[in-house]
């Protein structure tokens, strides 16, 4: 008698998987690699644009995040010496230092200092000092630095300090995040419950760090209270210690030298370049110093002099000379100051 025969469960020709499986394999292969490659290309501001390409971004209705790619171009072909190339896009830039989303105006602001030739762009940027985010008012006074324009120095002096955060709305005070704790430009940082309504949710306006909280967590607090203490992130630091060495007076000493040691969160070239602002603010001032005052003012090419013939005179000992000369003449050392 004849016996069926059944396929053997175990059999590698029972186990190998369907037409349709390896499709669904290789559809799910091609859109994880397909998927991140879209985002990427869709976020990097590094992809080149062509002229046509600009001057969609650069519309009315295109979205800021193409805008700022557009923008990011033409900084980035102005520091190739391409300024000509660009100048035609001016106006529409000028007019997006009114754009109602801040990351753009962040970067308009940024794009201005790259040509620090046109009296346009310079014009914008004294409007943009005093912009409501902080992070545009901080771009246009690194960009005046650029145009010899010392406007800005009060907000670049602010780059060194902690920012104060304030409540938004009043209510019951939540903080998501503890004590230094990093923060990037709009992370959340607390909430804030009024009502039945839904929470108000506190952000980050810039980066930096969660430094302390200035009111007890739960505590109800009101409209306007300072509630948080941000540090400022190193990268700040740095552009506000590189424009002060070209911009920065006496009176900005203390902000710098909390950066000539070891500061929390702060790399070695912090330092280093807070030494190099320090050295750079005085030794503008003695240069200032000797220029004001007539009986002083002949030091200076005796010191010029010894310079030229592999003389060894230093700053510090024309600093002592000075010194020793205002002891001698403290009448004149008095107007001077």
């Amino acid at each position: 008698m004849n016996e069926s025969i059944h396929p053997n469960p175990s059999s590698p020709s029972s186990t190998r998987p369907g037409w349709r499986a390896r499709l669904l394999l290789l559809l799910v292969t091609l859109l994880t690699v397909l998927i991140p490659f879209l985002f990427w290309r869709g976020t990097w501001f590094g992809r080149a644009l062509t002229d046509g390409e600009i001057e969609n971004y650069l519309g009315r209705d295109a979205k800021p995040r193409k805008t700022q790619h557009a923008l990011v171009q033409i900084s980035e072909r102005i520091a190739r010496g391409e300024t000509d190339a660009v100048r035609k896009w001016y106006p529409i830039i000028e007019g997006l230092a009114n754009h109602p989303v801040s990351e753009v105006r962040v970067t308009v602001a940024w794009l201005m200092g790259q040509d620090n030739q046109s009296q346009s762009f310079h014009r914008a940027l004294s409007g943009l000092v005093r912009d409501p985010n902080p992070l545009v008012r901080r771009n246009a006074a690194l960009s005046l630095v650029r145009f010899g324009d010392t406007s800005g120095r009060a907000e670049i002096l602010l780059m060194l300090r902690p920012y104060r955060i304030r409540a938004p709305e009043e209510g019951a005070l939540t903080f998501r995040l503890r004590e230094e704790d990093p923060v990037n430009t709009g992370t959340l940082l607390a909430r804030i419950q009024s009502g039945e309504k839904e929470p108000i949710e506190v952000r980050s306006p810039l980066p930096g760090f969660f430094d302390r909280k200035l009111v007890e967590d739960g505590k109800k607090v009101s409209f306007g209270e300072e509630i948080i203490l941000l540090s400022p992130a190193q990268e700040q630091v740095w552009e506000a210690l590189r424009a002060l060495y070209l911009v920065g007076q006496s009176e900005d000493l203390p902000d710098i030298e909390r950066f000539a040691g070891r500061a929390p969160h702060m790399a070695d070239r912090i330092r280093q370049q807070a030494l190099l602002t320090i050295e750079a603010i005085k030794r503008r001032n003695a240069s200032a110093f000797l220029s004001s005052v007539p009986i002083l003012s002949c030091f200076k090419p005796i010191k010029e002099g010894l310079t030229a013939f592999g003389g060894i005179l230093k700053e510090n000992c024309l600093s002592s000379l000075v010194r020793q000369i205002c002891g001698l003449f403290p009448e004149i050392h008095a107007r001077a100051t």
